[in-house]
């Protein structure tokens, strides 16, 4: 108890308005030279695969899908014939001898949602436990099974449509483990001038996942087979677990290779905020609290459009731009990479406004979430129109994922401004919302393509955008950024 004091006296504090006050502890060592950001590129490289594995299946469905044969069995398997318009792909697929299947745009869809059905269960428990006892194994072994499932999709595929959303389901469930338990991970390592960028560095893996998939997938497709997509990314995922169970540890004190300096510093910036885990949730305040249900709201409506956009990217850019399969992976990879590189300057912006007060915390996530939101909606909004315009279109898209990004250092960070000590339960509370927009866009998405292939679209983006505005007014209403008080340790004096 006597260290504890003389960190807290040691330490500076963050006030209530936002505004950091001057630590006596100086970060040492600033850069991808400390532990704490090199905790951010694992983080980052785990984020990578996961999101390889969520994204492969968007990519390689399209050389899945038999469109040349009308509807019937849900899992017809056929030789895709040389006569389709994309002459080039079709012959490729028949000498490789892979499959291809009669999955109308229903099913389709379906599959592509199947990843969140699962889901809905198991974020609330994962951040529970990985708070209480620690991220590392939880995040470790949710890593390692979505990998070895993703190396069994094309048996899966194989055996029938049942059984592969059976298998995306459990898939979906162990990538809820990683993208959960590593924010529990940040309550201990990440000091408070420093969130958005660590967390920013962390998250920017999903971006750049999503690129290398749409990059190399439909030359993977196109060389070898599409089952190989699944191969390649399977394994690379498993090597990560190589890294993350020797590298990764729950907090400063047990890692073998920090500097005492480097653990110093972090212990003393996080001393004056209440991170400790804890065991009794106050769930009747969370339920009451109005800023909660501001991020919560904003998560799904956000979550609806990316889902919408990551799963629909490469099909668009295939139907509507009409463009061979090799062609749509790289043109769909274009947004995803400037997404990555936009998620890492946002996160090193906020820290510089917060670090100089320049603004209030709270302003800078609404701000940046107002940018991110309006701006990405609108561009979407205008796709329908200038469909005409190959390049014009590929600008649109790239600028979407552009702004969107900045919402990562917006209200997609902002639980751990307002209760860290519940940084676990929290995100799973917002994965499920997440994952109830992932399950519904897609579904509702192919639902509006089938419908009318051409207006389809349309009514797809503008949907998306309608949601994702309806969220940002909720937030800029009730939105905040400083601690509140049902997320406040209460300490008892005893008579």
């Amino acid at each position: 108890m006597s260290t504890e004091a003389a960190v807290k006296v040691a330490a500076g504090d963050i006030s209530s308005d936002g505004h950091s006050n001057t630590a006596q502890e100086q970060a040492p060592r600033k850069g991808l030279c400390s532990v704490r950001h090199g905790l951010a590129l694992i983080l980052q490289l785990c984020n990578f695969s996961i999101y390889t594995q969520q994204m492969n299946l968007s990519i390689a469905i399209t050389a899945m899908v038999n469109s040349t044969v009308a509807p019937s069995q849900p899992n017809a398997s056929t030789e895709m014939p040389p006569t389709h318009p994309q002459d080039h792909w079709n012959s490729s697929l028949k000498e490789s001898k892979v499959p291809a299947y009669d999955w109308s745009p229903e099913i389709q869809g379906i599959i592509l949602s199947s990843l969140n059905y699962g889901s809905f269960v198991a974020p609330i428990p994962t951040g529970y436990v990985a708070g209480i006892f620690g991220a590392k194994y939880v995040v470790g072994i949710g890593l390692l099974a979505s990998s070895v499932l993703t190396l069994f999709i094309p048996l899966a595929a194989d055996a029938g449509v049942a059984l592969l959303i059976v298998l995306r389901v459990i898939q979906g469930i162990a990538q809820v483990m990683v993208l959960t338990g590593q924010y529990s991970i940040w309550v201990k390592w990440a000091p408070p001038l420093e969130r958005s960028q660590l967390t920013s560095i962390a998250g920017s893996g999903s971006m750049l996942g999503t690129f290398i998939v749409l990059l190399t997938g439909g030359l993977i497709c196109q060389n070898i087979g599409w089952p190989y997509v699944f191969y390649i990314f399977g394994g690379i995922g498993c090597a990560c677990c190589l890294l993350w169970f020797p590298l990764v540890y729950n907090d400063p004190g047990n890692h073998p290779f920090i500097s005492a300096g480097e653990k110093r510093y972090i212990t003393c910036s996080l001393a004056q905020q209440d991170c400790s885990p804890g065991w009794t949730l106050p769930l009747k305040a969370m339920i009451l609290s109005l800023p909660l249900w501001a991020i919560v709201v904003s998560y799904f409506c956000e979550y609806w459009l990316f889902y919408t956009i990551m799963s629909y990217t490469p099909t668009y850019i295939s139907s509507v731009l009409q463009t061979n399969l090799r062609d749509s992976g790289i043109l769909s990879a274009l947004p995803f990479v400037v997404g990555c590189v936009c998620i890492i300057l946002s996160g090193l912006l906020a820290d510089f406004l917060l670090s100089r007060r320049v603004l209030r915390l709270v302003t800078i996530r609404k701000l940046f979430t107002a940018i991110g939101v309006v701006f990405s909606s609108g561009v979407l909004v205008a796709l329908h129109w200038v469909r005409s315009s190959h390049s014009t279109s590929m600008v649109f898209l790239v600028l979407s994922s552009a702004f969107s990004s900045l919402c990562e250092a917006g209200v997609l960070v902002n639980f751990l401004d307002i209760a860290p000590r519940y940084a676990g339960f929290l995100k799973g509370l917002m994965q499920i919302f997440a994952h109830i927009a992932g399950a519904i866009s897609p579904t509702v998405a192919g639902v509006l393509i089938n419908q009318d292939p051409e207006v389809g679209w349309r009514n797809m983006f503008l949907l998306a955008a309608a949601v994702n505005i309806s969220g940002l007014v909720f937030y800029l209403i009730f939105g905040r950024a400083e601690v509140q008080d049902w997320a406040r340790e209460r300490r008892f004096t005893h008579l």
